[in-house]
């Protein structure tokens, strides 16, 4: 008898759930997606010698990502998105990251209240200027054209030693682990959000923690984001060490023509080191399938970076051989003062630095998406 009444309990239980199914819309769906890019690069300096080499994930980076949705009714969906970054030339993972280091997160989605998301995921430096179409970066160039410079005592952590300026301004897809983040949704097209990643460090709840809010304005042809981001790294027994960023951007679109303004800024408070930047760009689609882009961009240093600076220009043209893959050419120059070392982003592996004040790359690649 026992038995019956499980067995009646059980059957309730998948009766239940399934009248909750049938009451709820069937649309869900899992993606899977990427993309791929590889070329040759000439380096005119790298670590006091000129290099022709393989290089990938320039362009863009080499991504494989799942996302999926499911609709709960009632405007509600839950979603997911897991994205691995890897080096086209080996095949392997990225160094120092996990299978799903460059965004794991899982959450809900209410077309009337915005989204709550969990996991590894963006910033709003990422979110609201680079994803809000502010940076250059994401039409001409690349990663050669992200911040780096004469600044390796601004000491990011986490960052390789012979590369602590590297991504300073976070821009690059710098993420934020165990964090909690909400983004609204577009209120006369005005979107906001913030963010808190937890440091998990017992009976200190604000160490190791990371906060960072954002906010976006889209009219038409015209947009404007802002972002600040602070991230506290735990330092082994040290103080840590926390890394301040903010920057404001905006973009018009004059036809076939997009022009770009950016500044942005790092402060690290543990050294008093600081860096400023700012930069114009614009690209233009003179056919359909042919694009070409330009941006300059300044980058300055305090007193503690020796006062260092960098002027560097970015040029690229683009041929679209179809919606998903194109190939591409671009130059890269970069000028510092007399008694600095340039370094453009992206020249790392395993110390690309100048041995002198300039350094240039010229690049032919190609790449597509899926």
């Amino acid at each position: 008898m026992k038995y019956l009444a499980l067995w009646c309990a059980v059957l309730s239980v998948f009766v239940a759930a399934e009248a909750r199914a049938q009451s709820v819309p069937a649309d869900s769906s899992v993606t899977l997606y990427g993309l791929i890019d590889a070329g040759v690069s000439y380096v005119s300096n790298e670590g006091g010698n000129k290099n022709v080499k393989f290089d990938d994930g320039i362009f863009t980076p080499n991504l494989l990502g799942f996302k999926g949705t499911e609709d709960l009714g009632g405007g509600l969906h839950a979603v997911f998105d897991l994205v691995d970054q890897f080096t086209l030339g080996t095949g392997s993972i990225l160094s120092g990251e996990g299978i799903f280091g460059r965004n794991a997160y899982v959450g809900l989605v209410s077309d009337r209240y915005g989204s709550v998301t969990l996991g590894n995921q963006y910033d709003f430096m990422t979110d609201s200027l680079f994803f809000g179409h502010d940076d250059a970066a994401m039409e001409v160039g690349g990663l050669y054209n992200f911040r780096a410079g004469p600044f390796s005592k601004i000491a990011i952590p986490g960052n390789p030693p012979f590369a602590q300026q590297f991504d300073w301004d976070r821009m690059a897809g710098a993420t934020v682990d165990s964090s909690i983040k909400y983004q609204s949704p577009s209120i006369g097209g005005f979107r906001f959000g913030a963010l808190y990643g937890f440091g998990g460090v017992p009976g200190s709840f604000g160490s190791g923690s990371s906060v960072s809010v954002g906010a976006n304005y889209d009219n038409g042809p015209f947009g404007m984001g802002a972002a600040y981001t602070e991230v506290k790294y735990l330092n082994s027994g040290a103080p840590e060490v926390g890394i301040r960023n903010w920057g404001v951007g905006a973009h018009y679109r004059f036809g076939d023509i997009t022009t770009t303004a950016l500044v942005t800024t790092v402060r690290n408070t543990s050294n008093g080191g600081a860096i400023a930047e700012g930069e114009v760009g614009a690209s233009w689609l003179f056919q359909p399938d042919w694009q070409i882009g330009a941006d300059y961009m300044y980058m300055k240093g305090d007193a503690y970076l020796n006062n260092n600076h960098a002027h560097q220009v970015t040029a690229t043209l683009d041929h679209n051989l179809s919606k998903r893959t194109l190939v591409y050419v671009e130059g890269v120059y970069q000028r510092t003062n007399e008694g600095a070392q340039a370094l453009i982003s992206g020249v790392l592996d395993p110390d690309g630095t100048s041995s002198g004040p300039s350094q240039f790359i010229g690049r032919v690649g190609m790449q597509t998406r899926f």
